[in-house]
C-alpha cells in the first residue's frame, strides 16, 4: 500500500476515494476546521489528524510515518481575478495555502501528487500578485510575469494629495478606520441598489454607526479622507434624527467607502510587499504590478529539478464518473519522471446519454421524512425500499439514517417553493413573489431557489442551504444527506457540526467516487512503473 499525506483534508472525500481502492494508507490529514476535523477523525479512524498546515514539519512526518508516497489535497486557492473582484481586498490570503501544498511536495517528494481545485486554476485570468519573497523563484524557474493594473479609485474621487498616501504609510494608517466601522458602512452601502434593505440596515447597525459617528478624529488636521469620513456619519446621523432622506444616503456616504477601499488596498500592498512597477494617475489611481498564472507557477517548479515531476492536468467533470453531479473541478496529477514520465488521466464510463441522476441517488429516500434540528438527528431506521438504483445501492451501505436534516422553512420560502417546477428556479418566479429579497433581483445567480430535476444530474453542489436548493418532488429543501448522496458519500459517513456547517462540509468536497477512478488510475500507473523496475 502507497502511504499518502492530505492536505486541506475537509470532510474527507478524497481521501474516502483513495481508501476505497484498498491501495493507499493514509498517514496525516491536515485541515483548519474544527467541525471538518471532528467528521474527517470520526469516518476516518486511524488517520493522524491535523491543524495548521502552515505548521507542518515533514521531516518529523516521515520519522514517524516512515517515507510519504503520496501527497494528496485541494488548497484553497482564488487568485485577485477571481475571487477579488466583488471584494475590496487586493490579495487573497487563501494565495499562501497553494505554496503551502508546493512545500509539502518539495519537502516530501512523493512518487506522486494529486492536486484538486476549481475547473478555473487552469485557465490564464487566474493569476497571483508579485511579491518581493517571489521574485528569486520566479526568476529561478522562469515563471512568466505580465504587467497588471489595480484599480485603486476612481478619476471622480481624486485629490491633489492623493500622493501623500502612497509615500507616508503613517498617513495611510491613520486615516484607516478599524475593521468594523468599514464592515458596517459596506453593508449600509452594498445595500444601497434596493432602498428598503439599505433602511432595514441602517435601522439594524443603529447603535454601532451612532457610536461610531460620535467617534471624532483628534490628533491631526483635516485631509479629504477624514472629511469625507466625517460626512458620511454626518448624514448617517442626519438620517436616524430625520433630518436626511434614506434616498440620499448612498452619495453621502460613497465616497468615504471607495477612500476606505484605497486605503485597504494600499495597506495590503505594503502588507504583502507587492512589487509595484509604478503607479498611475491618468484616469484615478491605480498601481502597475506584476503578476503570474497559478498554473505557469505550479508547472515550471513541479517539472524542473531537483522535482521531476511528469504533469498531466485536466479539468474532469464528475458526472464522467458516476457522480449525479455535473461538477468540474481542476485536477493535476505528478509522477516522478523517473517513474513514469507520461501521466494518465482516468477514462470516464458515463456519458451524456447515460449519466446517473438525480433519482438515482436520492429517490429511494423520498418517502424517509427528514428532521430540522440537530437534536432530533438521532439517526433513523431505514426499511427496504421497493426499488433502489444501482447507485442508490452503492451509497445505501447503512440501515440507519444521519444526516437526513433540512433548514427550517418560512412561508415566504414555502411559497417560492410551491411555485417553482423541476428544472427551474428563482427567476421563474412571478415578480410578486420576488419582493423583499435579494439586493439585485436580476443578478440573481440561476442556481438560487433551484428545484432539483429527478431526471438529469445537478448541478455543482455547494452549500445548498444557502442556494435554498428544493428537492424534486417535495415542497421543501434538500437534506445535507440528499446533497451529500449527490456527492457520493456513503450513509455510513456521518457528518457533524451545525446544520450549517453540515451543509458546507458536503458543499466543499470532492466526490468519492470521482476520487476513487483518480486514485485507482494513479496506482495502476504506479504499480506498473514499479514492477517494470523490479
Amino acid at each position: 500500500m502507497y502511504t499518502v499525506v492530505d492536505l486541506f483534508a475537509g470532510a474527507g472525500g478524497l481521501s474516502l476515494g483513495f481508501q476505497q481502492t484498498q491501495k493507499y494508507d493514509i498517514k496525516v490529514a491536515y485541515e483548519n476546521s474544527p467541525y471538518m476535523q471532528e467528521t474527517y477523525r470520526k469516518n476516518h479512524p486511524g488517520v493522524d489528524v491535523r491543524d495548521d498546515v502552515c505548521k507542518a514539519d515533514y521531516t518529523e512526518i516521515q520519522k514517524k510515518y516512515g517515507k510519504i508516497d503520496i501527497v494528496i489535497g485541494g488548497p484553497p486557492c482564488q487568485g485577485f481575478s477571481n475571487a477579488n473582484r466583488q471584494k475590496s481586498h487586493a490579495v487573497s490570503q487563501n494565495n499562501m495555502l497553494v505554496k503551502q501544498y508546493l512545500r509539502a511536495i518539495t519537502e516530501l517528494q512523493p512518487k506522486a501528487f494529486v492536486m484538486e481545485n476549481v475547473s478555473m486554476l487552469r485557465s490564464e485570468v487566474h493569476r497571483f500578485y508579485l511579491d518581493r519573497r517571489d521574485i528569486s523563484v520566479i526568476k529561478r524557474y522562469n515563471v512568466p510575469t505580465k504587467e497588471t493594473t489595480l484599480g485603486l479609485l476612481d478619476a471622480k474621487l481624486m485629490f491633489e494629495e492623493i500622493k501623500c498616501y502612497i509615500e507616508d504609510a503613517a498617513l495611510a494608517e491613520s486615516d484607516y478606520w478599524p475593521e468594523d466601522w468599514y464592515a458596517k458602512l459596506n453593508v449600509v452601502y452594498k445595500k444601497a441598489k434596493n432602498l428598503a434593505k439599505m433602511e432595514k440596515a441602517l435601522d439594524k447597525h443603529e447603535k454601532v454607526l451612532r457610536k461610531y459617528a460620535a467617534s471624532d478624529y483628534d490628533g491631526g488636521d483635516d485631509t479629504p479622507i477624514r472629511t469625507a469620513s466625517k460626512a458620511a456619519f454626518e448624514g448617517i446621523m442626519q438620517y436616524y434624527d430625520g433630518v436626511l432622506a434614506a434616498e440620499d444616503i448612498p452619495a453621502v456616504i460613497e465616497p468615504a467607502v471607495m477612500y476606505q477601499r484605497m486605503l485597504g488596498k494600499l495597506k495590503e500592498i505594503r502588507d504583502n510587499d507587492l512589487v509595484v512597477e509604478r503607479w498611475d494617475y491618468s484616469n484615478g489611481l491605480s498601481a502597475i504590478i506584476h503578476s503570474y498564472a497559478v498554473y505557469d507557477y505550479l508547472k515550471a517548479i513541479l517539472e524542473a529539478e531537483p522535482n521531476g515531476y511528469a504533469l498531466n492536468a485536466r479539468v474532469l467533470c464528475a458526472a464522467d464518473y458516476g457522480a449525479p453531479q455535473k461538477r468540474m473541478r481542476f485536477v493535476m496529477m505528478g509522477i516522478k519522471r523517473s517513474i513514469c514520465a507520461d501521466v494518465k488521466m482516468p477514462a470516464g464510463s458515463f456519458t451524456s446519454e447515460n449519466y446517473r441522476t438525480v433519482r438515482d441517488a436520492i429517490s429511494d429516500l423520498s418517502d424517509v421524512a427528514p428532521v430540522d434540528s440537530l437534536e432530533d438527528d438521532t439517526g433513523m431506521t431505514l426499511e427496504e425500499p421497493t426499488e433502489i438504483s444501482e447507485l442508490g445501492q452503492k451509497l445505501r451501505d447503512s440501515s440507519i439514517l444521519r444526516n437526513h436534516m433540512v433548514t427550517r422553512t418560512t412561508e415566504v420560502a414555502l411559497e417560492r417553493f410551491r411555485a417553482i417546477k423541476q428544472g427551474q428556479n428563482f427567476h421563474s418566479l412571478d415578480e410578486s413573489l420576488k419582493t423583499n429579497t435579494y439586493t439585485d433581483v436580476e443578478r440573481t445567480q440561476n442556481t438560487i431557489y433551484l428545484r432539483l430535476n429527478y431526471d438529469e444530474p445537478s448541478g455543482t453542489v455547494i452549500n445548498v442551504r444557502k442556494s435554498m436548493w428544493i428537492h424534486p418532488e417535495h415542497d421543501r429543501a434538500i437534506s445535507v444527506r440528499e446533497a451529500a448522496r449527490l456527492q457520493t458519500f456513503p450513509d455510513s459517513f456521518v457528518f457533524y457540526g451545525s446544520k450549517d456547517k453540515q451543509y458546507q462540509q458536503v458543499g466543499n468536497a470532492v466526490p468519492p467516487i470521482m476520487a476513487e477512478a483518480i486514485a485507482k488510475k494513479l496506482a495502476q500507473q504506479l504499480n506498473k512503473a514499479l514492477a517494470d523496475e523490479d
